[in-house]
């Protein structure tokens, strides 16, 4: 594992509506964070098929890509890199977002439009896969940036992680965290373990405790459709081993929500903090 990282945000693109959409999110982030932005297209079975029936060569791969780039450099004033590489979606994202030590891979998720359809279990995979948190974006743009982030607590699997980007994500965006969690002593202890971390670093924050813990994905999307919430940030489980990271039906429910609000999904990782959290 790759534990340097190089201030970087990786974009996979298919060239499709929704990775646009990703990718102009990426890129706004990029300009607050003031890192690099990577634009990867992954050349698999879809892509060759495409050029095949284009009769075109892997050159126009590059330039689609330049084009891209070109037109971010010129609206986000951000440094772009573009990269196409031979592999497949599952593992060549992960394997490069590795390799260049990118903080961050913003994936745009669609039904069936583009060349590699990166929706359902396709980008749960990618997700879970990765080595960097996810920011899975749908088709909803959201012109303003992060500036209300939601932040649901079901467990005590992983407290510093969500701490230290929901800290490092408030911080840089100057966002707000909105704490929601289930009702229990075990989460209220986690949920205090945040705030007392937020008071010390100067973090607005919410609080909420909902009364039953039935249904709580649900709850989530409802709470952030109706407070007009950016961004609601969960965290994967690992594997009694840790070798590999799990998604459950209520964090499928949430990334799939119907109200398209971008979801940030972080894996546990031994990660260098020290340049993450350079506040």
């Amino acid at each position: 594992m790759k534990d340097k990282l190089n201030n970087l945000i990786l974009v996979p693109t298919d060239f499709s509506e929704v990775c646009d959409n990703a990718m102009h999110q990426a890129a706004e982030a990029a300009r607050f964070f003031k890192y690099e932005l990577c634009l990867l297209h992954v050349i698999d079975k879809s892509t060759t098929a495409y050029l095949k029936a284009e009769n075109a060569g892997v050159e126009t791969i590059y330039s689609k890509l330049q084009d891209l780039a070109d037109k971010l450099v010129a609206e986000f004033g951000i440094t772009v890199k573009i990269k196409a590489e031979d592999g497949d979606i599952f593992t060549t994202i992960s394997a490069v977002a590795q390799h260049l030590g990118a903080n961050l891979v913003y994936l745009g998720t669609h039904g069936k439009v583009g060349m590699q359809k990166l929706t359902g279990s396709f980008a749960l995979k990618v997700i879970t896969e990765s080595p960097a948190p996810v920011i899975v974006v749908q088709k909803r743009k959201f012109a303003d940036g992060f500036r209300n982030i939601l932040l649901p607590i079901t467990s005590n699997a992983g407290p510093w992680d969500k701490t230290k980007w929901a800290t490092f994500m408030a911080k840089q965006l100057n966002a707000k965290i909105h704490l929601m969690s289930i009702p229990g002593k075990a989460i209220e202890e986690t949920t205090n373990t945040l705030t007392t971390y937020f008071d010390e670093n100067q973090v607005d924050y919410t609080v909420t405790i909902v009364e039953k813990a039935s249904n709580f994905s649900q709850q989530v999307i409802d709470h952030a459709t109706a407070n007009n919430y950016d961004l609601i940030m969960i965290m994967t489980n690992p594997d009694t081993g840790w070798t590999q990271y799990l998604l459950g039906s209520y964090d499928e429910e949430i990334i799939f929500n119907k109200s398209q609000i971008p979801v940030m999904c972080i894996n546990p990782r031994k990660y260098n903090w020290e340049k993450i959290t350079n506040y």
